[in-house]
């Protein structure tokens, strides 16, 4: 439609037609001013809601037995024993009248490895071992498969056709672990009953005794006859890197482009060995094939190859393996430094720490947990936790002509009872008991458990503030002062107003929205009945049947809506000479018990709980929909009403500039013939 704009009449339409709409729109302003009441009055809501939600997490805490069981204990003697309590501590007292030893470590100490650099390649070092290291030829693998649901159904990925198969007579020496629990590699799938057994084929088929839980994490360490490697060279290649290092001469296999290659030759000096019909060289320390022509684009080239390999396992009893030890089976690459397989002992799961000592060449092995774990009584002679098998844990490294000193446990005599220990630190009845040093002179050490009224006085403390910080914030919105006056801007008035005027006028506008809301006072009302309800039930002693008996009560200024306040003496007199009737006070009763037998804790817990089921329901919270709770109803309704006048505003708009557009155009022609009349007049005369 076309809009004329006084050019005929003179006068200033679009204001006037602003004017006309600025009447007409004050209804939708009173609607869209509804609409931010409501928008300001569902965020105070939520707001107590979270308040709500943060004194239940407190009320939570309220409900453990550790914040009315504080245990302190007192040693007589620190340098010879100290301890700890847990909240399952009973008050008593316990004399250790002697300690005859003191619990300590198997430990393994070699008469020395060699001049050798821990840091440095095991091969490159070969010679400087004292009782020599010797190298197998095959090829370590390791791979991490997904467990199925199944006993069968998992394979590792080999080359099987071209030769890459399972070594099956060194199945022993593999490892297989299902999420960190190990696995027996046994030679057939007739498996023995109850254990965790696993067969690997030559093609590297999996199947266990048992099934695997579907998505279970399997890890592989495993050896095969030699190492298949393919790949795509790129255009102008000159070299390709094998995966593995120290490659054997012996049977070495290289086909690029369809044409086989082998090694002719090996310079002793450079250990580079030089490929047939002058294709090129490698480097079998670094594995490193160089081609003496560049190679084409998508080159297809496959390598067929051996390495050194060694291996070795480390048994161990550990005071969670029972009557079978743990066993740890290591594979060793030739590359690998002695810094490496230390540490790979170190990390396994052999409960072992090993370490070598470079300014003497020894190497030290000693379990990770004190104790003897392994006495076989029929033994003549006492049995060690650790034992080693393969040549390089016990010929290289030395170990099995290693000085052993035994584990031992502790021993001593608690409250007239002998008794041993594996650990120097023990639990007794939930107190933590470490022995310092061993003694026998006559004179006891003695611990005494009692309960730490501060602590439970400091938690009590704890949750009467935050139960004041709530009374206070609540009664604080419930009693807020209204301004009437006060209504939310319009978009008009805002543009009147700069924005520090803006922000002083929103926060009169947003006071009160809550005043004296029945959610709210209901909740505080709910809350101080159900606090100073006395509390009747099988545990409770009726001298401390109420918060008042306690030293508990309420503030004397009635303004602060039932604040409490505490005798600080009153309630460490309770603590400390009944501190189970304060307990049973607060949490005694069951969640399920009458209302009149709950303890305070669980009563407050369940007016919190309906409070904020209530509040949920009125304002939802962040991930409710307009539909899920009452206020959202209707905004969602005031937005359809809103909606619905904004398109009516625009038909009256359309309406009001349609009749003026009319009277411009009526102006319009009775001008035009004015102005034709006058000239018809002018021209007779």
């Amino acid at each position: 439609m076309v809009r004329i704009g006084g050019l005929a009449s003179g006068m200033d339409i679009d204001s006037l037609v602003k004017d006309l709409m600025k009447a007409e729109r004050i209804p939708l302003d009173k609607l869209k001013q509804k609409k931010q009441v409501l928008e300001w009055q569902r965020d105070d809501y939520r707001s107590m809601n979270t308040l709500l939600l943060d004194f239940r997490s407190q009320l939570t805490q309220m409900k453990l037995t550790t914040q009315y069981r504080a245990r302190t204990v007192t040693s007589s003697d620190e340098s010879r024993i100290t301890a700890t309590a847990t909240s399952v501590a009973s008050q008593a007292s316990y004399s250790i009248s002697k300690v005859t030893k003191l619990a300590s470590a198997e430990n393994w100490v070699t008469t020395g490895v060699g001049s050798v650099d821990s840091s440095k390649s095991l091969a490159s070092q070969t010679s400087n071992f004292t009782a020599g290291l010797t190298w197998q030829k095959g090829a370590v693998g390791s791979s991490n498969l997904v467990g199925n649901g199944s006993t069968t159904g998992l394979k590792l990925d080999l080359a099987a056709s071209d030769g890459e198969t399972i070594k099956t007579d060194e199945l022993a020496k593999m490892s297989v672990k299902v999420n960190g629990v190990a696995y027996e590699v046994v030679s057939s799938t007739s498996f023995t009953t109850g254990k965790n057994q696993v067969h690997i084929d030559a093609n590297g088929s999996l199947t266990f005794s048992n099934a695997v839980a579907a998505g279970a994490t399997v890890k592989v360490n495993y050896i095969t006859n030699n190492k298949v490697q393919t790949g795509s060279l790129a255009d102008g290649a000159k070299s390709f890197q094998l995966n593995k290092k120290n490659i054997v001469a012996d049977d070495f296999r290289l086909t690029v482009g369809g044409t086989d290659y082998s090694i002719t030759s090996v310079d002793p000096a450079t250990n580079v060995g030089q490929l047939s019909n002058g294709f090129g060289s490698i480097n079998l320390t670094t594995g490193e094939i160089t081609f003496n022509a560049a190679q084409t684009a998508d080159t297809e080239i496959k390598a067929v190859y051996q390495q050194e390999y060694a291996d070795f396992s480390i048994s161990a009893y550990t005071s969670a393996s029972g009557n079978e030890p743990v066993k740890e089976n290591f594979l060793i690459e030739s590359s690998e430094s002695l810094n490496s397989v230390i540490n790979k002992v170190n990390s396994s799961n052999a409960g072992v720490s090993m370490f070598l000592d470079s300014a003497t060449g020894k190497i030290s092995m000693m379990r990770t947990e004190t104790g003897d774990f392994h006495d076989d009584p029929n033994t003549p002679e006492r049995d060690y936790d650790i034992s080693v098998s393969g040549d390089f844990a016990s010929v290289t490294l030395g170990l099995s002509s290693a000085a052993k000193t035994h584990g031992e446990n502790a021993a001593f005599v608690i409250n007239g009872l002998s008794t041993t220990r594996h650990s120097n630190t023990f639990d007794l009845n939930g107190v933590n008991i470490t022995l310092k040093k061993e003694f026998d002179d006559g004179t006891s050490a003695s611990l005494s458990i009692n309960n730490d009224g501060n602590k439970v006085f400091e938690n009590i403390k704890s949750f009467v503030d935050k139960y004041n910080e709530l009374i206070g914030k609540i009664n604080g919105k419930t009693s807020e002062e209204k301004y009437r006056s006060y209504t939310p801007l319009t978009d008009e008035q805002r543009e009147q107003l700069s924005d520090k005027q803006q922000e002083l006028w929103e926060e009169k506008a947003k006071s009160g929205l809550l005043r004296r809301d029945s959610i709210l006072t209901g909740a505080l009302s709910s809350m101080r009945m159900k606090m100073y309800q006395p509390v009747s039930n099988n545990d409770i002693n009726p001298l401390y049947n109420q918060l008042a008996s306690i030293g508990i009560t309420t503030t004397s200024n009635y303004l602060e809506g039932g604040k409490l306040e505490i005798n600080e003496a009153k309630l460490k007199e309770a603590i400390n000479n009944n501190p189970d009737a304060v307990e049973a006070l607060f949490r005694g009763g069951s969640e399920s018990a009458a209302e009149s037998e709950k303890g305070i804790i669980h009563r407050l817990y369940d007016s919190v709980n309906e409070t904020m089921n209530k509040l949920k329901e009125k304002a939802g919270n962040s991930f409710s929909t307009n539909q899920q709770f009452a206020l959202g109803r209707t905004l969602s309704d005031l937005d359809s009403r809103i909606g619905r006048f904004e398109e009516r505003m625009i038909q009256v708009e359309d309406r009001y500039w349609r009749q003026f557009t009319a009277m411009e155009k009526a102006i319009q022609r009775s001008n035009e013939q004015s102005m034709f009349l006058m000239n018809q007049f002018g021209g007779g005369m």
